[in-house]
């Protein structure tokens, strides 16, 4: 500190130093039954993600789930895992270093990716941050909210922050399901399939799945999936017969969400449907969802149903338009430079962010 100066000086005078943690969902270590396990008992064991009784759905998970649905998976990584490692990791850090090279963002922009379970693990990517930034933004990759998802993952950031003797402020943004370059580039996406590969007779706007309990708890994720499959459609110039909403993995007995994917294929041939496409667009980047659920298994039952064509449209993953679409939204939140006058912040703030609808 330069002599004479107050500590409200020097702490106007210095730069406010911004870290960014973009969060996916995660992935186990190795496509073993082994490492799927130890992912899937983290995963299941969160109670936004499971929301039944706690000693009920411990003793189902320990004796039923984990020994069965472990190797089950196990095999459907083996299926896509690259020598790079789990597509979804990969991408996301692709995703990631794409955005750094666009931007140009100097050192007072410290960008981390972190899983929500697995590795790399929320806390070990903020210990990384710890005394080195003023201000957080958290940007989950899921662009409709869910409290299973974008809800959980603040859960993590701020179980985290709970530690920090100085909490930065936190801004999170909420969702994205309706911003202009978000639904541009899905829109971009099909059209460019299409450009080179021709057109289905129906495209499949397919998220994942969510027990109805949890919308009629006043989450608005099954909203904001309708709204962000009307917009693109509207941008692609489809009639209300060209294009469906569905949602796909159904788990357990509850009631989930409608129409199911699996089901809608199976049933599209009897109606004269034959050739699909099905696209993600809750999806940031590809995953064993996408590439083994959706573009394998559910092709061979619409295949077996009858169908004549059936072809996955992947994700943005570590596109151009991906990496503007995000550097946008984050650039909502970076802090402006403080003019002389502004007064000296005397407590840190912590506050979500987002489209108004979407907000946490």
């Amino acid at each position: 500190m330069t002599k004479g100066r107050s500590a409200a000086d020097a702490q106007r005078g210095q730069a406010d130093r911004t870290g960014v943690l973009l969060v996916n969902l995660g992935t186990p270590d190795a496509p073993t039954a082994a490492a799927v396990r130890r992912y899937l008992k983290e995963f299941l064991s969160d109670p936004r993600v499971v929301e039944v009784p706690r000693p009920l759905w411990w003793v189902f998970l320990r004796l039923v789930v984990l020994p069965f649905r472990a190797r089950k998976s196990a095999s459907g990584y083996r299926t896509i895992w690259t020598e790079r490692g789990s597509p979804l990791l990969t991408a996301t850090e692709d995703l990631h270093d794409l955005l750094v090279r666009k931007t140009g963002w100097n050192d007072r922009i410290q960008v981390e990716v972190a899983m929500r379970y697995g590795n790399p693990s929320i806390p070990a990517k903020l210990e990384a941050m710890r005394g080195k930034i003023d201000t957080l933004i958290v940007l989950p990759l899921y662009p409709q909210y869910s409290a299973a998802t974008t809800g959980s993952a603040f859960d993590a950031v701020s179980a985290v922050l709970q530690s920090w003797r100085r909490v930065p402020g936190v801004h999170l943004i909420g969702a994205y399901h309706r911003e202009p370059g978000y639904l541009q580039a899905i829109a971009s996406r099909i059209r460019a399939f299409w450009q080179e590969r021709g057109r289905p007779e129906r495209l499949l706007f397919s998220f994942h799945g969510l027990p109805r309990r949890c919308v009629e708890l006043g989450d608005p994720y099954a909203a904001q999936c309708q709204e962000t499959a009307r917009r693109v459609a509207d941008r692609l110039g489809l009639a209300e017969s060209g294009w469906q909403l569905v949602y796909q993995s159904r788990f357990g007995r509850a009631e989930w969400l409608q129409p199911d994917c699996l089901e809608v294929l199976r049933e599209l041939p009897k109606q004269g449907v034959r050739r699909v496409d099905v696209v993600c667009p809750g999806f940031a980047v590809d995953c064993l969802e996408t590439l083994e659920e959706i573009a394998i298994r559910n092709r061979d039952e619409f295949l077996q149903a009858g169908g004549v064509e059936y072809r996955y449209i992947p994700a943005l993953n570590a596109s151009p338009e991906h990496a503007d679409l995000l550097a946008g939204l984050i650039e909502r939140y970076l802090p402006r430079p403080e003019a002389e006058d502004d007064p000296v912040p005397t407590c840190e703030t912590m506050a979500t962010h987002g489209d108004p609808s979407a907000t946490v």
